[in-house]
C-alpha cells in the first residue's frame, strides 16, 4: 500500500504564527515534516517553531516575512535552504479580512438611503486593496518564490487556503469573498501550468471557524452571545457547529502526500456540510 511519504519533507507554512496555521505546522512536524513557520510577526513565528521542536522533536525554525514583498521571500528561502534544505511543500495560509473592506449593512434597501456610508458605496477602497492582496498576491508571490525548489525536484504540493465565501459570497464581505474565489480559480490555473512538473496544486476551502479575524463579525464582544449573522451561520452548517482547526489537517495532510499523487487542480470543503445545505 503507498504510503503518506511524509517524513523528512520540508515545508514552509505562511501565516504560521496564527492560530490555524500553527495547527497545520503541528500536524505536518507529528508526521516528521521539517518546518518552516513563516509570519510577519517574528515573536509568533519562532514561538511556533519552539513548540513544534519541544513536543515533536522534528526541526522547525520561526522566520519574519512578508508575503507581499518578493524580496523579503527570496530572504527567507535562503535562510530555509541553510537551515532545512530544500523545500518540498508550501502551505499558503496567510491572509485574512479587515472591517475597512466591510459594509455594516447587509442589505441595500430605503433605510440604508440616508447613510450610504454603512453600505457597498462606503466601502474604502485602501481597505479593499489591503484584502485583496493580502489573500490573493500574499498566495502568488510564496508560491513564486517557493515553488523553484520543486521544480528543481520535479516534485512538490503546493495547497492554498480558500473559503466557503468563494463559492458563494456572505453578505458585508466583498473583498474577502472575492479574494478566496481568485484562489480557486488561480489554483486550477497553477495546477493545470505545473502538471508536466511534478508539482500538484490543490486548495481546502474551510467552514466556518472562529478566529481573530471573524470574531468580530460572529460574537458579540459585550455579551459573548453569537451575533445574528453568527446564528445564521450556525443554522445553516447541518452539523450546528464551528469548525476546530484541528479538523483543516487530515484533508491538508491527505493532498501533500502521495496518496493524492493523482490529484490536482481541486478544491476540497472542509465546512460540516454548509455547502451541501440549501437552508430548507
Amino acid at each position: 500500500m503507498m504510503s503518506l511519504n511524509l517524513k523528512n519533507k520540508v515545508a514552509v507554512i505562511t501565516g504560521g504564527g496564527g492560530i490555524l496555521c500553527s495547527t497545520m505546522a503541528k500536524s505536518l512536524a507529528s508526521q516528521g515534516v521539517k518546518t518552516a513557520i513563516l509570519d510577519l510577526n517574528l515573536d509568533a513565528a519562532q514561538q511556533v517553531a519552539e513548540e513544534i521542536k519541544s513536543q515533536y522533536k522534528t526541526e522547525s525554525i520561526g522566520i519574519s516575512a512578508n508575503v507581499l514583498d518578493k524580496q523579503s521571500l527570496e530572504d527567507a528561502k535562503s535562510i530555509i535552504h541553510k537551515t532545512l534544505g530544500t523545500i518540498d511543500y508550501l502551505v499558503n495560509g496567510a491572509g485574512g479580512n479587515a472591517a475597512s473592506a466591510t459594509t455594516k449593512a447587509e442589505f441595500l434597501t430605503d433605510n440604508e438611503l440616508d447613510s450610504l456610508e454603512d453600505t457597498f458605496f462606503g466601502l474604502e477602497m485602501d481597505g479593499f486593496d489591503k484584502v485583496f492582496a493580502l489573500n490573493f498576491q500574499g498566495t502568488l508571490l510564496p508560491s513564486i518564490v517557493f515553488a523553484k525548489d520543486m521544480l528543481d525536484k520535479k516534485d512538490g504540493s503546493i495547497i492554498n487556503i480558500s473559503s466557503m465565501n468563494s463559492y458563494t459570497p456572505l453578505t458585508k464581505i466583498p473583498a474577502y469573498s472575492a479574494s478566496k474565489a481568485a484562489i480557486n480559480n488561480f489554483t486550477q490555473w497553477l495546477a493545470v501550468h505545473f502538471a508536466k512538473t511534478g508539482i500538484r496544486v490543490n486548495a481546502i476551502a474551510p467552514g466556518f471557524l472562529l478566529t481573530n479575524q471573524n470574531r468580530f463579525l460572529l460574537i458579540d464582544e459585550k455579551t459573548g452571545e453569537a451575533t445574528a449573522r453568527g446564528g445564521k451561520i450556525i443554522n445553516n452548517t447541518p452539523m450546528e457547529r464551528y469548525g476546530e482547526p484541528e479538523e483543516l489537517t487530515g484533508t491538508m495532510l491527505y493532498l501533500l502526500s502521495d496518496w493524492a499523487s493523482f490529484i490536482t487542480g481541486v478544491v476540497i470543503p472542509v465546512d460540516g456540510g454548509f455547502s451541501a445545505y440549501s437552508g430548507v
